[in-house]
């Protein structure tokens, strides 16, 4: 999986559960909420006021270091 900004956050996690310690860094506690769960990454970064560049730098490096 390449995770884009438009990459909606389910399906990041349900590709790889670990991934969810990012979100949590950012302050992003909400995971099992459907709705966070239907955002894009770029719009969870927007309201955390996380870059969303480096998010999406971060969790593919994780998930290619897999």
């Amino acid at each position: 999986m390449v995770v884009t900004k438009e990459t909606v956050i389910g399906d990041i996690l349900d590709f790889d559960s670990t991934t969810a310690t990012y979100f949590l860094e950012m302050g992003m506690h909400c995971l099992g909420c459907p709705s966070a769960r239907g955002e894009s990454l770029a719009d969870a970064c927007a309201v955390h006021g996380v870059d969303a560049d480096e998010m999406v730098e971060k969790i593919n490096a994780h998930l290619s270091g897999k």
